[in-house]
């Protein structure tokens, strides 16, 4: 779920500062259009179950595919889908990763749910479980049942709040143990452990950085991620997932011809030689990390992982503290397997055990919310 969102700051030259510099234009570059859905998630619907999904479409989720698809036809249900050509198959070839992200979907849903007093049925997989990858078969068959005895999640006060925070954290002030903990404490299951100890936090930053650069010089995984970029506010709000590459700076990199997807895959290219300098200050100021492990890896393992995740990102949220998923290193193809292995054994995962998430922690700068494809578009059938 990492991105490149502060790419090429350091290329460009005059090209930058003309681009920083440009007035009116430059005040014109933020893609608002894209963001719309977070001002209007629960205005204005009437269905319990729009409503509810108006919030689980805030969900973070990898690399920002936004997979999810909703087919409301039954009265009082929702059937959840994967939208099938959002899947990673380089970087998450077994959709581990995806399916974590249907699972915070699902949380956010089922808090949703709760504000206007209806309990959430849940059944995952309900035509069974697809391996080795999800298939068009549903991933849940949801439920609205009325409920007075149904209770609000008090973490849902920090949805609107909640971002993945992709910039650079404040190394003046390190991350409380009992902040760690509290956050820890969001979790309903699995294993959640964290680290904040310099010397453990400096290990971990070094394996998840020799992780990025493996994803970085490996052509396939790095070409998954380049497709999916979206430079500038036109690409942004008429395509509001993948990874967005926004403001002035970056498009007037990318009108100038600096910033391009081809330069982004050439080894000699200015671009692709300054990309590592500009990602790593995020590896670098990571304060504290936080994993998740469960003791399976089935499909209902990964839903429930992320539920959890999305948990812990509220309670960080309300606790004023940034977090950033390092997926890299857990990610499940051949080029990556050493990295996968020497990350397990440091964080002391069982050999039955799956590394779920591992993210890091920190005090970083207040971030605009990601992208979002409007409610009506992530429905299939009303």
């Amino acid at each position: 779920m990492a991105t490149r969102r502060n790419i090429l700051k350091l290329v460009g030259g005059g090209i930058v500062l003309a681009a920083a510099g440009g007035g009116l234009w430059a005040a014109t570059r933020d893609p608002k259009k894209a963001r719309i859905p977070w001002e209007v998630a629960g205005r204005g619907e009437s269905d319990p179950r729009r409503n509810a999904l108006s919030y689980a479409l805030l969900a973070p989720n990898p690399h920002n595919r936004q997979p999810w698809l909703a087919d409301l036809g039954s009265p009082g249900q929702v059937t959840l889908y994967c939208e099938l050509d959002r899947r990673l198959p380089f970087t998450d070839p077994f959709d581990r990763q995806i399916t974590i992200g249907l699972g915070a979907f699902i949380e956010l849903l089922a808090m949703a749910a709760a504000q206007t007093g209806h309990r959430t049925d849940i059944t995952l997989f309900p035509e069974g479980e697809p391996q080795p990858r999800l298939d068009a078969r549903p991933v849940a068959q949801i439920t609205f049942v009325q409920d007075a005895a149904v209770e609000s999640d008090p973490l849902f006060r920090h949805v609107m709040a909640r971002r993945s925070n992709k910039e650079e954290y404040d190394m003046s002030r390190p991350v409380p143990t009992e902040a760690l903990a509290a956050i820890a404490g969001a979790a309903r299951g699995g294993r959640i452990a964290h680290a904040h100890e310099p010397a453990k936090v400096q290990r971990l930053r070094d394996l998840a950085w020799a992780a990025m650069q493996v994803e970085l010089a490996t052509p396939h995984t790095l070409k998954e991620s380049v497709d999916i970029m979206r430079i500038g506010r036109a690409e942004i709000e008429a395509n509001p997932d993948g990874i967005d590459l926004s403001g002035p700076l970056l498009e007037g990199l990318a009108i100038a011809g600096v910033l391009s997807r081809e330069a982004m895959l050439d080894p000699s290219s200015s671009v692709w030689q300054q990309q590592e300098a500009v990602l790593k200050p995020n590896f670098d100021s990571a304060m504290a990390f936080l994993w998740q492990a469960t003791p399976g890896n089935g499909r209902a393992d990964q839903i429930a992982a992320g539920r959890d995740y999305v948990r812990l990102n509220l309670a960080a949220t309300g606790l004023g503290i940034a977090m950033q998923p390092f997926s890299q290193a857990l990610q499940e193809y051949s080029e990556m397997r050493p990295n996968f292995l020497r990350l397990r054994d440091e964080l002391g995962i069982a050999e039955a055990e799956t590394l779920q998430m591992f993210v890091r922690l920190g005090y970083g700068p207040d971030v605009k919310a990601a992208p979002r494809w409007p409610l009506d578009t992530r429905i299939r059938s009303a």
